[in-house]
Formats: C-alpha cells, structure tokens, sequence
C-alpha cells in the first residue's frame, strides 16, 4: 500500500552532461565513460534511497535517452537523422532512424540492471521503452521506408528484441520493470494528432496494445507501463486528459500503470473513475515539471483525491515522469531529491492512517 517508485531518471550534474556528450562526439571511449560513470551511480542509488523510495533505479545516467538506449544496443540505426518538433517541440532534439533492418547486438539495460543491483539496499526498477514509442521515435518516412516501408513492420521487429531483454532482466534479479509508453499519451492531444496526421487513433492504440502484450508474454516479473505527456526544460509536448485511451489499460496485460497525474496538463483526476479495477495505480503526485517542492500534506491530499477513484489498497505513489528523460534536460537535483524525500514523507503518513 501506497508504495513509492521511481520512475527512472535523475538530472544529472553537469559533469555527468559532459561524460555523456564527449562519448557519443568520442572525445572518450565507451569503457572510459563507463569507468566514470560507475563512481557516480552509487550516489544517484543512495539519493533515492536516503529520500525513503521503496523502489529505486540507476538514475539512468549512463543513458543518453530513455528511448534512445534501444538504437545503441540494436544495428539498424543512423545517428541524428530524424527529429521530431511535433512530440517535445521545445527540446529539438536530433533522434536515430532506423534505415536498415534491425538485429540485437547487445542488451539493452542488462548490464545497468546487474549494477544497480550491486550497490541497492532496497527493490529495484529498470526502465526499457515501449516498441510502439520506438515506432514512433525513431521510424521516418524519409529515411526509413526501404528498411521498413511502415510503421506497422518496424514496430513488430522491436517486440522479440524488448521481450528477451525483460527476460536477461528477469534473470539479473531486478525487482520491477517499467515500460515507457508516452507515446501512446500523446495521443490524447488533438494537435499532436494533427501534425502527424493520425487519422484513426483506435488503428494506434491497437498498436500500442498489442506489441505491450506481445512484449510481456510469459514473464512473471511485475511489469508497469508508464504513460506522460513527454518533457523538456519544463514544458510538456502534449497535453490533455487520458479519457481517449483510459480505456485501452483494461487491455494490456500489465499489473501496474504509472500516471503523470499531478501535472494540470493531464487534465482532471476524475478520469479515474475509468481505471482498471485490476490494475495497480501509479500515481502522478509530484509534478517534475514545476519549482515548488511539494509538501508531505499536499502529497496525501493529492493521494486523498484519487482514492476518490481508486482503493487505497491498489494505490503506489510516483513523480509525473523521470526529472530527465534526456541526459541534456535542464532540471536540478537537489530539487528533484526534495520532491521525492516529500513524496516519500507523505506515504508514510498514508500508510500510517490506512495500512
């Protein structure tokens, strides 16, 4: 009850910008970064835990980008070709294509989850991206269509690849595993619809739905799909309430949804009323994208809220979204660390008044 998750990642110090930059422009080689970075991760783990997470993860600092970390393990990708302004039009950041079919090269968060593992005293979490935002990440119809003249095909590739990562994941020991599928999100905003041209928004929510369970057939490890409106330096690409797909979660073959709830751009707590009544809620409570650091009662008047909607028995409580997805967003830790010590003091005295 009232279980505290990481979502995935932590800003990184600027330092740890700078090892990310000069390995991808190779100032660095991979294993010296690599070296570097085993120094510093210890410390996001012991931040997550010493602010109280029941589950933690790496940080994820050893990534350049939450879904980029699937093109750096899998051939078939050209670097800095396909750019996306319509999904996070703040950041433009350049993102892979893919322009030849793919093929597993190495695992995809394997060796992150063997470290982590390593130095946490509490559950641990990894996060891999969903193969419908990789779909829509990293597909272009410039560049991709000799490779895979749709969408459709591109995505189908990506299932057996996420699947057997779950798998080296499941056997690694890790505690949970977190889907990331704000891409499904992002299509409750009629703009981003708009721009690109999706036209039949049920085709591309089967599509989301039937690759997740294809991704998590046969796995016993408790798998949660986490849903935002993507972020950068503060600014959602997206907004709107979840009412267009709150309904498609009775679909996929999870235990838990983590929600960006907290954010106003999600729209109202009441399209809860439409959650699954078997799934676990993965409450949004802490909104990463503004300055003031909640406080433990707004975190249970908030957690208050949707139980409105949703037992508190089937209730976990997480910021809206990793502070940086991308390892060049601008966000602050210390105020990241003061967010989740908050949330953290705030379950406690939810479970204090309800366990």
């Amino acid at each position: 009850m009232f279980k505290t998750y990481s979502i995935g990642s932590l800003p990184r110090p600027q330092w740890i910008k700078d090892l990310i930059e000069n390995r991808k422009s190779r100032h660095i080689t991979s294993d010296e970064c690599d070296a570097l970075l085993d120094t510093a991760i210890p410390s996001a783990i012991k931040l997550q835990e010493y602010a109280g997470l029941d589950f933690v993860s790496d940080g994820e600092w050893r990534r350049e980008s939450y879904v980029k970390v699937f093109s750096d393990a899998v051939s078939g990708f050209k670097s800095d070709l396909h750019i996306e302004e319509s999904s996070v039009p703040v950041s433009k950041l350049a993102y892979p294509a893919v322009v030849d079919r793919i093929k597993f090269q190495t695992p995809i968060a394997t060796k992150e989850a063997l470290f982590l593992k390593q130095f946490a005293t509490r559950n641990t979490t990894v996060a891999i991206p969903s193969a419908y935002t990789i779909g829509r990440r990293m597909w272009s119809a410039e560049h991709s269509q000799n490779a895979y003249p749709t969408r459709e095909e591109f995505i189908h590739d990506c299932v057996p690849i996420l699947r057997d990562e779950i798998g080296r994941l499941e056997k690694a020991g890790i505690d949970s595993i977190q889907l990331d599928d704000p891409w499904l999100a992002l299509l409750v905003d009629g703009s981003y619809r708009k721009k690109e041209n999706i036209v039949n928004i049920d085709h591309e929510i089967e599509l989301s739905i039937n690759s997740i369970n294809s991704i998590v057939e046969g796995s016993s490890i408790p798998i949660s799909v986490h849903l935002c409106h993507a972020h950068f330096n503060r600014k959602h690409g997206s907004k709107g309430s979840y009412e267009p797909i709150i309904q498609a979660l009775k679909s996929i073959n999870v235990s838990r949804f983590a929600l960006e709830l907290a954010t106003p751009d999600a729209g109202s707590i009441k399209v809860l009323k439409e959650f699954p009544s078997d799934k676990v809620l993965g409450l949004g409570i802490v909104d990463h994208t503004d300055r003031h650091i909640e406080t433990p009662k707004e975190i249970v008047d908030r957690a208050l809220a949707a139980m409105e909607y949703v037992s508190a028995d089937r209730i976990s409580l997480n910021t809206d979204c990793g502070f940086s997805p991308s390892s060049q967003n601008p966000m602050d830790l210390d105020e990241a660390y003061l967010k989740l010590k908050a949330m953290c003091m705030g379950a406690e005295t939810l479970r204090n008044k309800y366990a």
